[in-house]
């Protein structure tokens, strides 16, 4: 049974923005006997026993920022009431270096699917924020050096301006013609891997007019009805997917597909059987993105 929201989305981890605004909170949350640190090295998680996300136990001081001028620690949030925090590992750090970790590092996208929820929710925060923060050392308005403010979740120039995690919204749709839906491949990606087309909403665009103009950009067909399904957060770096589900404007010829070259090197409309049973050859997105969440979810509904 396809669950009622995507992967990423199902809100366990309690944010608790009161605590992340008190250093003394803060602090407090950090020497809890039940807190835990996540360590992130670049795009690896640490993974025990294959299937666990490894948090070691939170030791010495609260470091919101670390000797170097870096961001240190962040405050995550709770899950079940216990604290969380994360960090940046260094680039080379092995296991051996961390006192009592048993632990091996992973690429996230090839373990994540392998966590619970939860885990799953920590590493996507994780992930968005301290990627945000290598890259918002400096004020873009005059250059000024920031630091960490708030836990983390926040950034503060010399002239007392707050900079907080940029998100870039991208709508995805899934469009449905004749009990089938249209799926492109992705010139960047191997032959025959396919999921539904997306794009980045423009500067002074509503959502539906990004669905709209990014569908026939990539394949030449125009939209009629299109409605929100649901949302996503892919923090790897900053990207909010925004779903939706449309169906061809009246009058539109289903195989005229013109598709952009530049981007999209095969456009194909498949069934719900051949979704259900790809034929040789043929990928469909992974269980942990919102693509292959609103396919499930189409092919449910069509039992």
């Amino acid at each position: 049974m396809n669950q009622a929201v995507p992967p990423l989305a199902q809100g366990t981890l309690d944010r608790d923005a009161p605590t992340r605004l008190g250093e003394t909170l803060l602090a407090e949350a950090w020497h809890d006997p039940r807190a835990r640190l996540l360590r992130v090295r670049g795009a690896e998680i640490p993974i025990a026993a294959e299937t666990r996300l490894a948090l070691v136990e939170t030791t010495g001081d609260w470091t919101p920022v670390a000797a170097d001028g870096a961001v240190g620690h962040v405050f995550l949030g709770r899950i079940d009431g216990t604290p969380v925090f994360a960090c940046a590992a260094a680039p080379g750090e092995a296991p051996e270096s961390m006192p009592n970790a048993d632990f091996q590092w992973r690429p996230t996208f090839e373990i994540a699917v392998r966590l619970d929820e939860s885990e799953r929710e920590l590493v996507a925060a994780a992930s968005a924020l301290l990627r945000w923060h290598e890259s918002a050392e400096f004020s873009g308005a005059d250059g000024s050096r920031t630091r960490p403010i708030q836990g983390g979740w926040a950034r503060l120039d010399d002239h007392g301006r707050e900079l907080f995690p940029r998100t870039d919204p991208a709508v995805i749709v899934l469009i449905e013609h004749d009990g089938r839906v249209l799926l492109g491949s992705n010139a960047l990606w191997e032959t025959g891997r396919f999921s539904l087309l997306a794009g980045f909403v423009e500067a002074g665009e509503s959502l539906e007019q990004a669905a709209r103009r990014e569908v026939f950009e990539e394949s030449g067909v125009r939209l009629g009805d299109v409605n929100y399904v649901a949302s996503q957060p892919w923090p790897f770096p900053r990207s909010l997917m925004l779903g939706f589900h449309a169906f061809l404007a009246p009058g539109q010829d289903p195989e005229a597909l013109d598709a952009d070259p530049d981007e999209i090197s095969e456009l194909r409309w498949f069934s719900r059987d051949e979704l259900l049973t790809p034929p040789p050859g043929i990928l469909l997105p992974g269980p942990l993105s919102i693509a292959r969440w609103m396919l499930d979810r189409w092919c449910e509904a069509g039992e």
